[in-house]
């Protein structure tokens, strides 16, 4: 009789551990429990903390609330002008809503993935070549938009999406470069002129004061002399000013008419 009463009471004790194994269940403070009761989800989540469940008649599963970091793997990317290049990025998104999770999508986790990679390449597929290395602020703000629109039906919130390299072919890298040393010799050379326009016109200017004065003249040619003789220059030449000679032509000239004359 002991011997029966205390194997009953070993069946009570595994049966009550059993009880209490599939009945209390601990969340912690990052996860949220989906419950189907008799197969039909409650209308809400519970957690975290203590959990306690009715046994064969309670289901429960955990979703995971942190925010999760997936790498788009490189996709081989047509632009719109035509040119193949690799680009690769990567995204942000953590669950929101954990019954949308559970209850509108087999696999949350896999399909934001292959969204992920499908939406990058018709995102950068209807953008040219030079728009997605200028603006790829713009391309991830679009990529994330459209994410989070697509996503937010299964309770997922995209948080973020960086395209983090853009891999062009050599032969493109090799244009790219050309391209550039161009557009500097262009830079280079608008700059160049601005410089001798601004220059001829001070010129102009300096010639316009130089010519209500002629004093002014004199003094800045004694002033080139100065110059031209602090330098040690083995050869030095005196320009000598139109006014100086003008007088011994016109001498010349009435010289030369009276000579005709007598002729």
């Amino acid at each position: 009789m002991f011997q029966f009463i205390s194997g009953s009471a070993m069946v009570v004790i595994i049966l009550v551990v059993f009880f209490l194994m599939s009945a209390i269940k601990i969340l912690n403070e990052y996860e949220r429990g989906v419950i189907f009761r008799l197969g039909r989800a409650l209308d809400w989540a519970k957690g975290p903390g203590l959990i306690i469940l009715i046994p064969i008649v309670d289901k429960m599963l955990k979703v995971n609330l942190q925010l999760v970091t997936y790498e788009v793997p490189s996709q081989d990317v047509i632009t719109r002008d035509n040119v193949t290049v690799k680009v690769n990025a990567v995204v942000y998104f953590r669950v929101v809503d954990p019954l949308k999770a559970v209850i509108q999508v087999r696999d949350y986790y896999t399909a934001t993935q292959l969204l992920a990679q499908t939406t990058l390449r018709s995102v950068c597929g209807q953008m040219e070549l030079d728009d997605l290395l200028a603006e790829r602020e713009k391309v991830n703000a679009q990529l994330a938009q459209i994410l989070d629109g697509q996503t937010e039906p299964w309770g997922i919130k995209v948080t973020l999406v960086e395209v983090r390299s853009i891999d062009l072919p050599l032969e493109m890298q090799r244009a790219i470069a050309k391209q550039a040393e161009a557009e500097r010799e262009r830079r280079a050379k608008v700059i160049n002129a601005e410089g001798e326009f601004q220059a001829s016109q001070k010129m102009a200017d300096a010639a316009a004061v130089l010519a209500t004065e002629p004093m002014s003249l004199q003094l800045r040619y004694l002033q080139t002399l100065r110059e031209i003789a602090a330098e040690k220059n083995s050869t030095t030449l005196f320009p000598i000013p139109i006014d100086l000679i003008t007088p011994f032509i016109k001498i010349a000239k009435k010289l030369e008419i009276m000579e005709e004359k007598k002729g």
